[in-house]
């Protein structure tokens, strides 16, 4: 069942916002190197240039995720994740819609992002392909790594 959602820039200060965010890096470290893990902690998400969306069902945070400005027409993906009892609902595909309004909104041309590579972000991988997003090479300071895919789309 598709989920209703009330998107919100969040100032990652509620306790629900930061019980995903560590869901969030905790399944990072679980599926990956430290080396490889490149998801931003609160702080990071706290940063100018990068906006943090929460997105709402009621009073239970379904999802959350960030853009972080490249430059003046790119932009990338950070810190897309579902809460555990959203999965399959449409949560993240909504997050995902959202950020490419936004992304075009404030006029950006393109979108980049790192996610896994193991079969654990095997959902994600599926999500932004079937968004449009094709496989690239590492970009804006990246290097090549077995436990990362690049991707990007043009806006």
């Amino acid at each position: 069942m598709q989920v209703k959602l009330d998107f919100r820039v969040d100032d990652l200060s509620g306790a629900a916002t930061q019980a995903l965010v560590k869901r969030h890096l905790a399944g990072m470290y679980e599926n990956s190197p430290a080396c490889s893990v490149h998801a931003f902690d609160i702080d990071k998400l706290r940063q100018p240039g990068v906006t943090f969306w929460s997105g709402w069902a009621g009073d239970e945070i379904a999802v959350m995720g960030a853009l972080k400005r490249i430059d003046a027409t790119r932009g990338e993906i950070k810190s897309m994740r579902v809460a555990d009892g959203f999965l399959g609902r449409g949560a993240g595909r909504a997050m995902l819609e959202h950020i490419l309004t936004e992304a075009r909104r404030v006029g950006m041309r393109s979108l980049w992002l790192e996610t896994g590579s193991v079969d654990a972000f095997v959902p994600a991988i599926r999500l932004y392909e079937s968004a449009g997003f094709v496989q690239c090479g590492p970009f804006e300071g990246y290097t090549d790594d077995p436990f990362s895919m690049f991707m990007t789309r043009e806006l």
